[in-house]
């Protein structure tokens, strides 16, 4: 998987590649844990993100987490697969996805 991150402001842009699963989530979550403790929104850009497990679901859901209160996470672009996993999961219901 490739992360591509910056950070604008109070703005954390994550854009990922390839797929989020037990291999990589880890990396993810290394990747975003300083950032993620200093800015007050999120955007996860997941056009390019083929699947998502579990394991990468859990990492979403504690980004989500770390942001509440403040502006929060907006997942940007998930293809059909992804927003599948997102409805299934009820991910959809707390997150929001543009």
């Amino acid at each position: 998987m490739q992360i591509i991150k910056s950070v604008e402001g109070n703005v954390l842009n994550v854009a990922l590649e390839g797929r989020l699963d037990t291999m990589t989530a880890p990396e993810l979550e290394a990747q975003v844990k300083d950032d993620i403790a200093t800015v007050d929104s999120a955007v996860f850009d997941f056009e390019k993100l083929e699947y998502v497990s579990s394991a990468g679901l859990r990492v979403i859901l504690s980004v989500h987490k770390s942001l509440a209160g403040k502006s929060g996470l907006v997942v940007k672009n998930p293809n059909e697969t992804v927003s599948e996993v997102f409805e299934v999961t009820g991910f959809s219901d707390i997150l929001t996805i543009e």
